[in-house]
């Protein structure tokens, strides 16, 4: 602050303390008057404070705290010498005594993480975020009355970061309600409660800051329109419910803006419809099929617009086509812009990534391009998204599908058959994890392999290898796999035990 600075202030603060000494000296004169002194009172009773401790108090024993673990590998360099230099393999027989036993050149690393979760029925289900236990080998649910129970990952959803636990007990768990987000306004009161930094069952206040902020990046897709809170958000607080003054939920604490690694009153929360609508088909097949369509898109400016020869900034530009993908085979060209999807205008880049999303994968939809001056018309043969779905077997009350195998599955792209040099024609499902201690990391499968068929039936996406899987453990609890990896492929009997 500079001299001139301070004396400005100065001065400020002297004329303040004029003013003041000239009202005192006022009120000396008039009680000098003759007149009898009365205490000052307010013209109606103050209204109470603002209370929320009826609604925490109803809903926190459904609120949890989430702990996990996780387990990772690192590779270490064990390799043999021959006259012809070091070797993978000792003998031809190596590659499938490790396929079938593990790889035993590994080392493990344990790392801990926290966040928060609720209730959603009484019979244990559990919402909380993808990033907390999407990725774990184990999660610890601890009820606020102090009960732990070993939780089992359902399913998980990358692009929208949340996830479904599964607890079992005797007795009917607390639970909560989702609640109507969109009846939820800018300046309505609400509390979330959580687990920040460990500390279990902490509940703050705050008013809803903002709706619809679809600007926001939590993650590099787009299908959120996050409500803003300014109530104060911390790390562990992720995955923990946003209640309004009815004690619904209407949020899940997703992110924060911050510059400084705390708290600044900027937090976001995945709204309660968005997340009916993601839990329900996790609960149902453990993961959320989504349309591809093999484009990276960018949206408009005016700048942009006009030097296309458009009239207005509406539609998503095609920066880069993935080769092979369902928009290359349609006909899709860089510098296309697309500005109608199914016959409905395309307001921007992130309108048309929901819209794509929204649709069944394998059906026809028609695009409306921008190129060279005039609209064409194509048809385009949608894919399946790449989609991580359930991760692992997680303890007690496990319901089947790749979650009790232990795996992790996501759709063949055409990035990963150039990475894997798979033939473009093979179809399967990829798995890109694979639980410890898991019945499929005890036949030796690991991440990399293409699941091609389970008991004789091909599988082309995640939902039907969910489905086939979940099929063969109600029926016999044993799946027979038809794994490949890289130029051969091996039958692998699945026993759920």
């Amino acid at each position: 602050m500079t001299g001139r600075w301070k004396s400005a202030s100065a001065r400020f603060g002297w004329l303040a303390g004029a003013v003041g000494a000239a009202a005192l000296s006022f009120s000396l004169l008039t009680l000098n008057d003759d007149v009898d002194a009365q205490p000052a009172k307010p013209r109606t009773a103050a209204t109470p404070a603002v209370s929320f401790a009826d609604v925490i108090e109803a809903v926190s024993p459904a609120v949890v705290n989430i702990a996990v673990t996780k387990v990772e590998s690192a590779s270490t360099t064990w390799q043999f010498s021959t006259p012809r230099g070091p070797q993978d393999f000792q003998s031809p027989f190596d590659f499938f005594q490790r396929f079938f036993e593990g790889d035993p050149r590994q080392f493990q690393r344990r790392s801990e993480g926290q966040g928060s979760g609720f209730l959603i029925d009484a019979s244990g289900y559990i919402v909380t975020n993808n990033h907390v236990a999407g990725d774990a080998d184990e999660v610890t649910v601890t009820l606020q009355d102090g009960r732990k129970f070993d939780a089992e990952l359902v399913g998980s959803d990358a692009r929208t970061d949340l996830a479904v636990l599964k607890i079992e007990d005797d007795r009917n768990f607390p639970y909560v309600e989702l609640g109507d987000s969109d009846e939820a306004r800018v300046g309505d009161w609400v509390v979330a409660i959580g687990n920040p930094f460990g500390l279990g069952g902490t509940a703050t206040a705050g008013i809803i800051s903002a709706r619809g902020r679809d600007d926001v990046r939590v993650n590099e897709w787009s299908y959120i329109d996050y409500l803003q809170l300014d109530a104060p958000i911390n790390f562990g607080n992720s995955g923990g419910p946003v209640f309004n003054t009815a004690g619904e939920v209407v949020g899940v604490n997703t992110a924060i803006f911050t510059p400084n690694g705390g708290n600044v009153g900027i937090g976001f929360a995945i709204p309660s419809n968005q997340v009916k609508e993601i839990v329900a088909e996790l609960r149902e097949t453990g993961t959320v099929e989504r349309g591809y369509l093999g484009v990276n898109i960018q949206s408009l400016d005016e700048d942009l617009a006009a030097s296309l020869g458009l009239d207005d900034a509406r539609g998503a530009l095609v920066a880069e086509v993935v080769a092979g993908g369902p928009a290359a085979n349609a006909g899709v060209q860089p510098g296309d812009v697309i500005t109608r999807f199914n016959g409905e205008d395309v307001r921007d880049a992130t309108a048309l990534s929901r819209a794509v999303a929204a649709a069944d994968p394998n059906e026809s939809a028609r695009l409306t391009v921008w190129r060279d001056g005039r609209s064409r018309e194509l048809t385009v043969e949608l894919g399946e998204a790449p989609n991580e779905s359930v991760a692992a077997n997680r303890g007690p009350g496990s319901q089947g599908g790749p979650g009790a195998a232990g795996l992790t599955l996501q759709a063949l792209t055409p990035q990963d058959r150039a990475r894997l040099d798979l033939p473009d024609d093979l179809e399967g499902v990829l798995v890109t994890r694979v639980a410890q201690d898991s019945p499929a990391a005890e036949k030796g499968i690991r991440a990399g392999d293409v699941i091609t068929r389970i008991d004789r039936q091909p599988v082309t996406t995640v939902a039907d290898a969910a489905a086939a899987l979940n099929a063969a453990r109600q029926r016999n609890g044993t799946a027979l796999l038809l794994v490949r990896r890289g130029d051969a492929q091996q039958f692998v009997a699945l026993n759920f035990g």
